[in-house]
């Protein structure tokens, strides 16, 4: 059997490949932390966890308390896969450059993520003027520490569906030239804007792409009525984008690798008014990558984009174990339920997918 490449095992279709990582993950806290957590580390080794808690993670003596609650969790749920939780940096107009640094020196940082203030979900404490993070943005090329980027503007002026593209053409471009060694991610891109910008640089700054961006466009938040399961930030775009960004996960270019955004909420939470942004997609992720780069027909690239792009950006090995995919009939789950009895629908919920992935025996 060789890894990366589909293949034929008694009579079932098998995908074999290098065990990956979520390079964008939204773990939460409380129960519903214990609820979403075992669905990432069945299928991943690492996963970059998100700061923006309702008290954002905002130095390393609360990264190390929420690096301990996640390890607490995984025990509690028995999980039997190692997984490794990286811990991200909630950046401010107040974040010290010194204990970032520290955090990094130590290991108890990967990267820093940037919230332009009120841009998504518990951003409110984002940062409100980038000439506040000089400082911060000096320390962070000079260590090599990534910075993460939710890319979009927050002018209430500009359209939601171009926000994307004023944030490169306004913030990003001048952020590059000014910091021209910060290593840059920007995270769970939605547009061809995007996808040329990331291509154009070459290298120097890459891309997380979600499952759902890659299935869904906007018409999929308006048929039959709003659809609030499929409203995320940022949002889903026109059908070109969406094909653009399926275009950039099977180019083979190293800068694009897997980034979920799953981002849990209660039924509750979505089904209101002012419904919360984010797609649960963590208890299907692989299936539906796989599902993609199939229908795709590049099916022996997934490995690459899944399990190997994202360590060498990031400057870490490459996971020794692997994951198998078998060529089954799978049902995405209609609903998780939290221990306090409150549920959340996964994305694409009831939907029979072509994949299934195979437990550890």
């Amino acid at each position: 059997m060789k890894v990366g490449k589909s293949i034929i095992s008694n009579n079932i279709k098998e995908l074999i490949i290098r065990r990956p990582d979520d390079w964008h993950v939204h773990l939460r806290e409380g129960l519903l932390l214990e609820a979403v957590l075992p669905f990432t580390a069945r299928q991943f080794a690492r996963a970059i966890v998100m700061p923006n808690l309702t008290e954002p993670v905002t130095n390393t003596i609360e990264a190390e308390g929420y690096r301990s609650l996640i390890l607490k969790a995984l025990a509690k749920e028995n999980v039997t896969r190692e997984f490794i939780p990286l811990m991200t940096a909630y950046l401010t107009d107040m974040t010290k450059a010194s204990d970032l640094a520290r955090g990094y020196s130590e290991g108890i940082f990967a990267a820093a993520k940037l919230y332009p203030a009120n841009s998504t979900t518990n951003s409110a404490h984002g940062v409100s003027d980038m000439a506040k993070l000089k400082a911060v943005l000096n320390k962070m090329e000079d260590i090599g520490m990534p910075l993460l980027i939710h890319g979009e503007v927050t002018d209430a002026a500009v359209d939601v569906f171009d926000r994307e593209a004023v944030f490169i053409r306004k913030i990003l471009k001048p952020l590059i030239n000014e910091y021209p060694k910060l290593k840059v991610v920007l995270e769970h891109i939605t547009t061809s804007d995007a996808v040329d910008f990331v291509s154009s640089m070459k290298g120097k700054v890459a891309a997380t792409i979600t499952a759902h961006h890659l299935i869904i466009n906007r018409n999929s938040l308006f048929q039959g009525g709003f659809q609030p399961h499929n409203y995320c930030l940022p949002v889903a775009k026109r059908e070109r984008h969406r094909m653009a960004l399926r275009k950039a996960v099977t180019s083979g270019d190293p800068w694009f690798f897997l980034g979920t955004d799953s981002a849990p909420h209660t039924i509750k939470d979505k089904e209101t008014n002012c419904g919360c942004a984010g797609i649960f997609s963590a208890p299907s992720a692989l299936e539906l990558y796989a599902t993609v780069f199939e229908e795709e027909g590049v099916i022996e690239k997934f490995e690459n984009f899944a399990s190997i792009y994202g360590p060498a950006y990031y400057g870490l090995e490459i996971n020794a174990g692997t994951v198998t995919l078998t060529r089954e009939e799978c049902m995405v789950p209609q609903r998780v339920t939290v221990a306090d009895g409150t549920e959340i629908k996964p994305f694409l919920a009831g939907k029979v997918l072509g994949w299934r992935l195979k437990d550890k025996p």
